[in-house]
């Protein structure tokens, strides 16, 4: 990446982080080319590019006569992580609805790929289950195999969009909770159970039930992340204090 390209990107990173903020309203002009470049010491060049990086985000408009923000809810999916680590803890709510949204796309991922699976994906799928129920007592080596397996439904489903989709999104996801410390637990009953249902689910080649036991399984996450994140704020307070 060239100086300028370097230079535009964190232009970019600021004033993102500046709407995501509230600090610019929606509808509201940012300032003009010039006084950005004076504020930031770079080059008109920089900055336009930055507005450019801005704009391919869906967080503001370039039209005549300046660019105006947009509304936070028309902007891409790249801005979930970002969105995510605006403050020093992300939004239980915002985490939430991700996990929500993940766990429906992992589900419909499961049974189009329970539907469609050849025998020997189908003995590749039961035997990475096997391994799940290996690591029952450990969250931290069950959370690693759990990710493969569904990328490996992603793989047999053959659903580009999807694939896609839930690349960014558990990219984005994976990455905060790691960079804020935020380490969720489940016990290892509710993990048996699931394990458990899975592998019926397999052995008896029930695309629905794969269907539900991985949205139950999402479910329960969704319970873990935000005792987890709720711990983490008690634990903020208290240093506080």
């Amino acid at each position: 990446m060239s100086v300028n390209g370097t230079i535009s990107h964190e232009i970019a990173s600021l004033l993102r982080d500046e709407i995501l903020r509230s600090q610019y309203r929606r509808g509201e002009r940012l300032p003009s080319e010039r006084d950005l470049a004076a504020r930031f010491n770079a080059s008109r060049g920089a900055v336009r590019e930055a507005l450019s990086q801005l704009e391919q985000l869906g967080l503001i408009r370039i039209l005549p006569g300046g660019a105006r923000v947009q509304a936070i809810d028309a902007a891409s999916i790249a801005i979930l992580g970002p969105l995510m680590a605006i403050d020093v803890l992300p939004d239980p709510l915002l985490v939430d609805q991700f996990l929500q949204t993940f766990g429906a796309l992992a589900a419909l991922t499961a049974r189009s790929a329970i539907n469609q699976a050849s025998n020997e994906e189908m003995r590749n799928l039961q035997g990475m289950v096997e391994r799940l129920g290996k690591h029952a007592g450990d969250f931290g080596a069950m959370q690693t195999r759990w990710r493969e397996f569904l990328e490996y439904l992603a793989t047999v489903a053959d659903n580009l969009v999807v694939r896609l989709i839930g690349n960014d999104l558990k990219a984005q996801f994976v990455e905060q909770m790691m960079n804020l410390g935020i380490n969720p637990v489940m016990k290892p009953a509710t993990i048996k159970q699931l394990v458990n249902s899975l592998k019926l689910a397999l052995a008896s080649k029930d695309a629905e039930l794969a269907a539900t036991t991985i949205q139950m399984q999402f479910d329960e996450l969704r319970m873990a992340v935000g005792e987890a994140i709720s711990l983490k704020q008690a634990s903020y307070q208290k240093q506080a204090v």
